[in-house]
């Protein structure tokens, strides 16, 4: 039977040594696991057929199994996400802002790794390979806790992983990949405060609450992405357009989808028409307001409901604002403080989104698909905080290290 309270402290063990890994030794095993895991790739995609065949015995959603479906370019995907992360600046070791006192002594802060990180996250096998990968190049040894979704998925790439470390000579438990998929395992992880150091929930908005919750160990949460996209006044209508079809339909599973759009009332009449012709090749349900709603031949009203709803689908609120203000106000009422886009060609008004809207991304005239780590400089991400204490937004390496205060002296005492 799979013991928690001895496998996290094994891994705090396991912590101390892989935190001295010097960068080549990290990188060096780093191409090694993307190098099995694509060698492992017919093993793999049949651990994760099994895992599809079931969640769709189970009823899983179509945003769900989207997410825990693997391809062979899945597999590559995975590899050349873990080889990304091998050219990334190594956060570890460097002494930033080293400054001299008056006294003579020098002092600065050094990054360092937080130690013990537990995963708990739902579908998405990527995620297990591109955890542990990120964890490891930034020093710390991971717990990942997946879904039973995924369960077969995770447990094979866990034994490419481990493979490659045990050739390394490096302690296998700096990675653990839990294969007990019980709630009760949850709970019992949750209690382990004197191993672990932080969790990160990823999955849906239930998941999170609990473990916030029920956790006696920090959390940052990775809330839901109530992503909104206000088209102003004075926006360009094909750049609208474009930003709202990829916002919405490129891959609505994901977190940085559109969930909701704002049309200015001075543009409604004309721009709406528009916005219903292109939603529907994608066949896109829509919930509008009694002002939009006439523009769409299929469309529901759209309740409060809707306004705070993730829908990870082919669905979408349209709510059409008197103002600029009102459309500020919608947003910072049902926002989850994941991703907010502007469109406008006015430099002023762009300029008081950004600063009016205080969620971990905001956008002028850009897709919302931009929102993630890759696509904003930070190689692979271990997810999207929504927490605005450490880590804020997409969270790449830095955002897995801490600081520790440096003093260089020469014998100096304190008076």
């Amino acid at each position: 039977m799979f013991d928690i309270v001895k496998s996290a402290t094994l891994a705090k063990q396991a912590s101390l040594s892989v935190a001295q890994l010097s960068t080549q030794q990290k990188n060096d095993v780093l191409l090694k696991m993307a190098s099995a895991i694509v060698n492992s790739c017919a093993e793999i995609l049949a651990e994760n057929e099994k895992d599809i065949i079931a969640g769709q015995a189970k009823g899983l959603t179509s945003a769900m199994l989207d997410r825990l479906l693997l391809t062979e370019q899945g597999i590559n995907d995975i590899a050349n996400a873990i080889r990304e992360i091998v050219h990334l600046d190594d956060p570890i070791g460097h002494i930033n802002n080293l400054a001299l006192r008056p006294n003579g002594i020098q002092v600065g802060k050094m990054r360092i790794p937080l130690g013990v990180i537990a995963m708990i996250y739902e579908a998405r096998p990527n995620v297990t390979a591109e955890s542990a990968a990120l964890c490891l190049k930034s020093g710390n040894a991971v717990i990942l806790r997946g879904g039973s979704e995924a369960i077969h998925s995770n447990l094979a790439l866990a034994k490419c992983l481990h493979q490659v470390l045990e050739q390394a000579n490096i302690d296998k438990n700096c990675i653990t990949v839990i294969p007990d998929t019980s709630r009760s395992v949850i709970e019992l992880l949750l209690k382990q405060r004197e191993s672990i150091d932080l969790v990160i929930p990823r999955g849906g908005e239930g998941l999170i609450r609990y473990v916030t919750e029920h956790s006696q160990i920090p959390v940052i949460q990775h809330f839901k992405g109530v992503c909104h996209l206000f088209i102003d006044k004075y926006a360009d209508f094909t750049k609208a357009v474009n930003i709202l079809v990829n916002g919405k339909t490129q891959r609505p599973s994901a977190c940085n989808s559109l969930e909701t759009v704002l049309v200015h009332t001075d543009i409604a009449d004309e721009l709406l028409p528009k916005i219903a012709l292109a939603l529907q090749p994608a066949q896109v349900k829509v919930h509008a307001c009694e002002q939009s709603v006439v523009y769409f031949s299929d469309a529901t009203l759209a309740t409060d409901d809707d306004y705070h709803a993730e829908y990870l689908a082919q669905e979408i609120a349209i709510k059409v604002v008197g103002s600029f203000a009102q459309a500020i106000n919608h947003i910072q009422t049902y926002s989850s403080d994941h991703t907010e886009v502007i469109v406008t060609q006015d430099i002023t008004r762009s300029q008081r989104f950004i600063r009016s809207i205080n969620s971990s991304v905001v956008m002028v005239n850009a897709s919302s698909r931009f929102s993630d780590g890759g696509q904003l400089g930070l190689g692979s991400e271990i997810g999207i905080s929504t927490s605005k204490l450490h880590a804020f937004g997409p969270m790449g390496l830095t955002a897995l290290t801490t600081e520790k205060f440096v003093v260089l002296g020469d014998g100096q005492v304190r008076d």
